[in-house]
């Protein structure tokens, strides 16, 4: 069994996916979170790390990353395990550094991502379970925001 993870950065009530180019063995021209193979001797936090670093530029901050679930597809040799994270903080900003593999990156609302063509189809229902995004401080507020200090 193959082990996957992928990354959901949401800023604004927005997800940031890729398209996979339409030349890709699996799952051509659809949209995805940004991610890939756990390598050997890797935890998922690390290939998370290593994927966002490679595929977006993005350096993870792994103690804002919780896990959102996990999913399988295929069987057999082919059989795929993907844990889902959720990014609650990055430094840098995404950009394609992997062309070869995804065409297009976008932020989408994750009110939104029920009109496109995903990879996996319970990923509106998965990402919808995060807290509604006006009661989660902003990325860059939530790096500088005191504790309330006490009586």
């Amino acid at each position: 069994m193959h082990v996957v993870v992928c990354g959901a950065l949401v800023e604004n009530g927005r997800v940031l996916l890729v398209h996979r180019s339409p030349t890709r063995r699996a799952y051509p021209d659809l949209w995805d979170l940004p991610g890939g193979h756990v390598e050997a001797g890797e935890s998922e936090l690390q290939a998370l790390a290593r994927e966002m670093h490679e595929e977006l530029g993005v350096h993870i901050v792994p103690e804002s990353s919780s896990r959102l679930g996990d999913l399988r597809a295929g069987s057999g040799e082919n059989a795929v395990h993907v844990g889902v994270w959720h990014i609650g903080d990055w430094v840098g900003s995404p950009t394609n550094r992997a062309p070869d593999e995804h065409d297009d990156i976008a932020w989408v609302g994750i009110s939104e991502l029920g009109g496109l063509p995903l990879v996996f189809g319970v990923l509106p229902a998965l990402l919808g379970s995060l807290p509604e995004p006006d009661g989660l401080p902003r990325r860059d507020e939530a790096r500088t925001t005191a504790s309330p200090s006490g009586p």
